[in-house]
């Protein structure tokens, strides 16, 4: 793939590459408004697409600078993750989602595959999903909280999470 700007030309040559390589149905979807066009993938195929998108040379995508976890809200019942994936050599970005209906249940967190085994900074990020908005990584090698305390209640960044009133006896707000 030759170096183009970020926009709706690279993401149509991924989308046929990937078409290609894993069928039609491992693109769900194509956002191509707002600032960032996006692909919404087969949730149970992320790692797999980020290992080709990564080690294809055509595409190259070596550097995963962020992985966010989403609460579509309490209406949706979604859940989802946003991955920004950077070809260092080829300069261009693609934003990968993916997402899935959960019940907002806390016994039954909404699960997607760890891509932590093709990039080792995931493992960071999908904690941080894990523990703020309560989205578990199948896979991850030391799925934990990392900001919050251990035995932290719920997850701050859930559309319905409230706010603890004391935590061990202080009072917070």
């Amino acid at each position: 793939m030759e170096k183009s700007t970020f926009g709706t030309m690279i993401l149509e040559e991924i989308k046929t590459l990937l078409t290609e390589k894993f069928g039609e149905d491992i693109i769900q979807e194509t956002e191509t408004t707002g600032l960032q066009p996006a692909l919404l993938i087969n949730p149970d195929r992320i790692a797999e697409v980020c290992l080709e998108l990564r080690d294809n040379p055509k595409t190259y995508f070596d550097f995963l600078a962020c992985l966010t976890g989403v609460d579509y809200g309490k209406d949706n019942n979604r859940f989802g993750v946003v991955y920004h994936l950077t070809s260092i050599p080829y300069k261009t970005q693609i934003t990968l989602k993916i997402s899935k209906e959960n019940n907002r249940d806390l016994d039954e967190l909404p699960t997607f595959e760890s891509i932590s085994s093709v990039y080792k900074t995931a493992e960071w990020h999908e904690r941080e999903a894990y523990d703020l908005v309560g989205i578990f990584f199948e896979n991850h090698p030391d799925l934990r909280r990392i900001l919050l305390p251990d035995d932290w209640e719920g997850y701050p960044l859930r559309k319905d999470y409230a706010n603890a009133e004391f935590y061990k006896g202080i009072k917070i707000d």
